[in-house]
This record gives structure tokens, C-alpha cells and sequence, in this order.
């Protein structure tokens, strides 16, 4: 399926003006559009996830469970002030008119935090608070940036091609980590003892494997990735115009409106609850993926090859997912592909936690790895590898499907605002749900007893979801 094309020829001055609810832009504004996903998702899919949290976990840390803690810990800090700036901030977006600009504000972040990720050197003493601000001003900019761009969309698309549209850009996106995994894989990180990477090449660029080169390049690359695949947003992509309103003026008229609205949600029953169910399995999701590797590391002792390829063929069930995902949407609804992908998720954080090195489903036992078993060469390995293919195949429509449910119930003259409450709801606990995963590793010091936490926040978001009424575009 392809995005409709404008009903007319559209100059450059046209494309820069604000649009009429009935005419959209052309395909190429569109596919740009559908490119800042491209842009953005080596940082999710390299930094917080794949190679950098395990490095950080495994070579910067003290010990495995202390890494999962302090990355807990720097995680929920970046969701905090996410949380308290997103609305206020897409309020003023609303009111000033164009998005752009605040995208490259952020953006800027994001490639400043992620290239400082270079310096954190395994053996220094800075090598920790390098690593963990450089992720933290790198997580807030990704975040703003991403609420922005998510802002343009009901600008883009008739509303029964919103589906399409988040699923077809989710899909984009898992496809630019893939590609960008596989990059730093095959040609930058290498084994330390070997010192060569996944497809036994010696790494490009001269990256020493025994300084940890190629995982710390994982940061510079995510920011010069973003940097050339955004341009053509900036460049091809209508914004909307300006209203003449300065920023100060926006900023207080702002502040007003964002409390008005919440003073609205209660008459928005259905919204409001919305709002809250994504507010609990976005803050579950995060964490989820946060730990993910860095749980396979200190369970398994999984390096970053294995975590790699685990990654890979994540990415790839990811794209495929959140592609189908899309199309199911515009099918039977974004609540009904929530509520499945949250089903999935439940059960797949019960079959994580029942896994140990020489365990699954708690009691039933199973030989651990050995040397010569090869990649994954356990029972509990396999299982474990299984669970997280489910996790990519269901993220992405989760993901995909709550972008567009939130454009379809958002007014459309607020729909910045509401995209800020959105980015609202999915961070104003998502300290919580990293900080609660961070104690309980460090109280119980236990990687499994600081993911238990994660089950009871997926029932939450089911339960609230199951209750929200949705009115189907004509």
C-alpha cells in the first residue's frame, strides 16, 4: 500500500504553507517523513539496547547487577524531566506553529549525547558519569525530537491512512537498526580475545577490540546516522506556518492550556484512560528493552556477538511486525493490536523470569552452555532467544498502534498538545518503572527479581485499555 498522493501539483511555497485538512502532500514529503524513524532508531537499537547498555553493563560497570542499576537509574532520570517538560513544550509547539525547529533542537542533542559515548574508556575514572550523561542528554533529545516529528502526522495522511502510516514508518525504522547492527557487527566491534568481529574481519577504522573501540563507536556512529538520514524531513517535508506568536507569549498562553486540558481529561473519559494505559506499558516497554541485553549478559554471559546477532534477528521480526502491524490497525482498530501486543509481552516477561543457565519454566532442569557449544548452544540460551523474537514481532505494532490511536482521538487543532500528553503518559513513570527495576536488582541482588516488576505493570495497562472507547474514522 502506498501513501495518496496530493490532488494537485504543489510548488515549494505551497509546501511550506500550512496544509487544509483535505489536501495532503505529495509521496516524496511523505516518505521523507517516514525517514526521521530511519534516523532515530540506531540510537534505541545500538545505545540503549544491543551495544552500548551491555558494554556499559559489562566493561564500565563494577559488576553486571551494578550496571543494570546505574543504567535503571540514568534511564528514569532522562523519563523524569521528559515527563515534566513533553506537554508543556508541545503546547507551545501547537501555538508558535512549526515543528521543525524544535526537532533539530533536540536532534542536536541527541548527536551531541550519543558522540560523547566515545570517550567513556574503559579503565577511566570518568568512564562511567561520561557514559551515563552522555546517554542521558542523548535519551531527551531522541525523546523530544521523536514527539515532534510525531506531531506532522495527522498532516500527512487522511485519518483512515493513519494505521498505514505509523506502522509503515515503526517498520522503517526497525529496518535502519537492523542495517545499522549489523554494520557495527560486521565491521566495527570485535571480540576482545579474538579481536575480530562477527564475520572475522579485523574492524575498520583501525578500532582497537581491546579498548572496547568498536561498542564506544556505536555512539558516534548513531550520531552521524541521524544527522544524514533527517535532512530530507527538513528539506522535502511541509511544516506548518507560523502563527506570529513569539515564544514567551506561546510559553505562557502554554501553560494555561496545559492545565485546562488536564482539568478537561476527566470529561475525556476514554482519552484519559488511554493515556494512562500507555502511560504503564510504555514505562514496562522501556525498561524491557533497557535490560534486555544487559539481562542477557549477566544470566547467560552473553558478549556483545551474541547479544548482536540476538539483536539482529530482533530488528528483523521488529520490521516485519510493526509493517503488518500497520496494516491490522487500519484493519480492526489500534486498541485491539495494543491490547494483543500487551498479551504477548505479559507472557513473554513470564518465560524470561522462569529461565536460568541451567533452568526453564522455573523448576524443569536443562544443561547450562559449555565451551564449544557454540552461539546460543543451550536449552535456556534457545528459549531465551525464543522469547525475545516475540518481543520484536509484538513491540513494533505496540508501538506503531499507539501513535496512531493517539492521532485519531486527539483534536485536531491541539494535536502537538496531546502529542505532548502522549510523550506524557509514556514517560511521567518511566523513572519509576527503571528506578523499581534498579532497587530490586540492587536489593535482592538479582537481575530476575528486578525484571518481576515489569508483569504487574503489563496487567495494569491491559486492564485500563480494555475499558477505552474508540471511534473508527468514516
Amino acid at each position: 500500500m502506498k501513501p495518496p498522493k496530493a490532488s494537485g501539483e504543489m510548488n515549494a511555497a505551497t509546501e511550506t504553507a500550512v496544509l487544509s485538512p483535505v489536501h495532503y502532500p505529495p509521496r516524496r514529503a511523505v516518505t521523507a517523513w517516514l525517514f526521521f524513524d530511519w534516523a532515530a532508531q540506531p540510537f534505541f537499537t545500538l545505545i540503549t539496547t544491543f551495544v552500548f547498555a551491555p558494554f556499559f553493563a559489562a566493561a564500565l560497570a563494577s559488576d553486571p547487577a551494578q550496571g543494570q542499576a546505574l543504567w535503571g537509574y540514568a534511564t528514569g532520570f532522562a523519563g523524569l524531566c521528559i515527563a515534566l517538560l513533553s506537554p508543556l513544550l508541545g503546547g507551545i509547539a501547537d501555538r508558535t506553529g512549526p515543528r521543525k525547529p524544535w526537532i533539530a533542537v533536540f536532534g542536536a542533542m541527541l548527536v551531541l549525547g550519543s558522540g560523547a559515548l566515545w570517550f567513556a574508556v574503559p579503565g577511566s575514572p570518568w568512564a562511567v558519569p561520561i557514559a551515563l550523561t552522555g546517554f542521558v542528554i542523548a535519551t531527551i533529545g531522541a525523546e523530544f525530537a521523536t514527539t515532534f516529528n510525531n506531531a506532522m502526522m495527522t498532516r500527512l495522511v487522511p485519518p483512515e491512512r493513519l494505521g498505514w502510516l505509523s506502522g509503515t514508518g515503526w517498520a522503517i525504522g526497525y529496518l535502519g537498526g537492523l542495517v545499522s547492527l549489523a554494520i557495527v557487527l560486521a565491521l566495527l566491534a570485535a571480540d576482545p580475545l579474538t579481536g575480530r568481529t562477527l564475520v572475522g574481519l579485523t574492524p575498520l577504522l583501525g578500532l582497537d577490540a581491546a579498548a572496547r573501540e568498536g561498542d564506544r563507536f556505536a555512539g558516534p556512529l548513531t550520531a552521524l546516522w541521524f544527522v544524514i538520514f533527517v535532512t530530507p524531513m527538513f528539506l522535502l517535508t511541509p511544516d506548518s506556518a507560523r502563527t506570529g506568536m513569539g515564544l514567551a507569549e506561546a510559553a505562557r498562553g502554554g501553560v494555561g492550556r496545559l492545565l485546562a486540558t488536564l482539568r478537561e481529561l476527566p470529561r475525556l473519559p476514554s482519552l484519559g484512560r488511554f493515556l494512562l494505559a500507555n502511560m504503564v506499558y510504555q514505562d514496562a516497554l522501556v525498561a524491557l528493552f533497557a535490560f534486555g541485553g544487559i539481562y542477557a549478559a549477566g544470566v547467560f554471559g552473553w558478549q556483545t556477538i551474541e547479544i548482536g546477532i540476538f539483536g539482529i534477528m530482533l530488528t528483523i521480526t521488529g520490521t516485519l511486525g510493526a509493517w503488518l502491524g500497520g496494516r491490522i490497525d487500519d484493519a480492526i482498530g489500534g486498541k485491539a493490536v495494543v491490547l494483543g501486543a500487551i498479551g504477548c509481552l505479559l507472557l513473554a516477561c513470564l518465560g524470561i523470569l522462569s529461565l536460568a543457565p541451567d533452568r526453564i519454566l522455573f523448576v524443569v532442569e536443562a544443561a547450562p552452555a559449555t565451551p564449544g557449544d557454540g552461539l546460543f548452544g543451550s536449552l535456556p540460551e534457545k528459549v531465551y532467544l525464543g522469547l525475545g523474537l516475540l518481543i520484536g514481532l509484538v513491540a513494533g505494532p505496540l508501538q506503531a498502534s499507539s501513535r496512531s490511536l493517539m492521532a485519531r482521538l486527539a483534536p485536531p487543532d491541539r494535536v502537538g498538545e496531546f502529542f505532548g500528553l502522549f510523550a506524557l503518559s509514556g514517560k511521567v513513570t518511566s523513572f519509576l518503572g527503571p528506578t523499581l527495576v534498579a532497587l530490586a536488582t540492587t536489593v535482592f541482588a538479582s537481575q530476575r527479581a528486578g525484571l518481576a516488576v515489569l508483569i504487574l505493570f503489563f496487567l495494569t495497562a491491559g486492564a485500563l485499555l480494555a475499558g477505552v472507547a474508540v471511534k473508527r474514522a468514516p
